[in-house]
């Protein structure tokens, strides 16, 4: 399957795997499906939420990583300089942590309901952390 839904409280996204340009990460990613966990408002990324995934090690390279994604474009950063995390940005982001700027691979994609992404940063910014479930569609 190619897509998952994305629920965080009331709002709900789809999202396509970037199998073509991350293929490992995606296949990786999907080991941990159904993926809940606690989604928290970045505290160097800018407008983005991100998962911390402490000491978790899925043994990926880094693949079609960046520093700057879009709204909606998903992030696995594999650990290294940083801890292992999950990067949803809902807004301008640049991906980051306390020792700088990081790269992660952009492994999802937000399809539909991409106009509720200002909501979604609205809620973890003002209401705390919201739990995330990513499952397959």
């Amino acid at each position: 399957m190619s897509q998952v839904r994305i629920t965080v409280g009331a709002l709900q996204f789809v999202a396509r795997f970037e199998e073509a340009a991350a293929p490992r990460t995606c296949a990786a990613f999907r080991t941990l499906l159904p993926f809940k966990k606690p989604l928290i408002q970045a505290r160097w990324s800018g407008e983005a939420a991100w998962v911390p995934l402490g000491g978790l090690k899925l043994d990926v390279p880094m693949e079609n990583a960046t520093s700057h994604p879009s709204r909606g474009d998903l992030l696995f950063y594999p650990g290294g300089a940083s801890e292992t995390e999950l990067l949803l940005p809902y807004g301008s982001a640049r991906f980051a942590a306390k020792v700088g700027q990081l790269a992660g691979n952009h492994f999802l994609t937000i399809e539909t309901g991409r106009e509720n992404l200002v909501e979604l940063g609205r809620l973890v910014l003002w209401q705390g952390a919201q739990t995330i479930l990513i499952e397959l569609a």
